[in-house]
């Protein structure tokens, strides 16, 4: 009796994998998180007032004070948790008032008139080309230390470069098939912004926002530094490291305490702008 060999089924090689589609930047938004409600929620942890001028001038870490004392001999621990809410608050709002500038000449504006749309975007140009500094020079002196000219100041110095980043997003869905055929059967306005603008552009809106805040933080820092804004005893960071810099070198720890936790949160920041930016482009957001 013979056999018949039978061939031998080959294997199929194996096709290209698929794209491993990337993952939410949860690691950095949760670190960053943490350091925001460290900022807004610290002023409930100093273990001393801020403003009270306890011990001997650049004091040295011991026991009582875990970080040393100040220019002013006030416990440095206590006015780096209490030195972030303001300059946290002021950066989101001044972030926040950006966005609303920047939706309003942007989005809103072409969707009314392309014309209007153009005109808003140059006006709203023509504040880019002052320093960001000279502008809260201006305010500050206008309005000699209230917090909302430091607001005022971030706002107008970061809403130019929104208006332009929404507008450039917001145009390609104006132009789009969708919008013009839900104009046609007649949705107002208010609809076609709510049900096919907005979310079309919030993957480039939300990392043009965390780009403006980290522009909004280091402007706030600068501010502080400078003296402006709500002046008094109360800790800001920045006012911190401009106090303290003159006794660097008899005491580090009070100069570089208030800029490390800005650093981090700054760092935290533009890393997870970068990771958002990535993934608007590779249309996952």
């Amino acid at each position: 009796m013979t056999t018949v060999a039978t061939p031998r089924r080959r294997d199929r090689p194996p096709g290209p994998r698929a794209p491993r589609r990337p993952r939410p930047p949860l690691l950095l938004g949760a670190a960053t998180l943490l350091l925001v409600l460290l900022a807004l929620l610290g002023p409930l942890a100093a273990p001393y007032s801020p403003t009270a001028r306890l011990a001997a001038p650049f004091q040295r870490p011991d026991g009582h004070f875990l970080l040393g004392t100040d220019v002013l001999g006030r416990d440095v621990a206590s006015r780096v948790l209490g030195g972030g809410r303001t300059v946290v608050l002021t950066a989101l709002a001044g972030t926040a008032a950006a966005g609303a500038v920047g939706t309003a000449v942007g989005v809103l504006a072409p969707m009314v008139s392309r014309r209007l749309g153009d005109l808003a975007v140059r006006c709203v140009d023509a504040l880019a080309v002052l320093p960001a500094l000279l502008i809260g020079l201006v305010l500050a002196a206008g309005f000699p230390g209230s917090g909302a000219a430091v607001v005022a100041a971030v706002a107008l110095a970061t809403a130019p470069f929104s208006a332009r980043v929404l507008r450039a997003a917001a145009d390609t869905v104006l132009t789009s098939g969708y919008v013009e055929a839900a104009r046609a059967r007649g949705d107002t306005r208010r609809a076609v912004f709510r049900y096919d603008v907005l979310p079309n552009i919030a993957g480039p809106a939300l990392a043009d926002t965390a780009l403006r805040l980290v522009a909004s933080l280091h402007l706030t820092a600068t501010a502080g530094f400078l003296g402006l804004g709500a002046g008094g005893a109360s800790p800001d960071w920045g006012r911190m490291v401009s106090e303290n810099a003159p006794g660097a070198t008899l005491a580090a720890v009070p100069f570089l305490a208030p800029a490390v936790p800005l650093v981090l949160l700054s760092v935290c920041v533009g890393l997870l702008a970068a990771r958002l930016a990535d993934l608007v482009g590779r249309g996952t957001v």
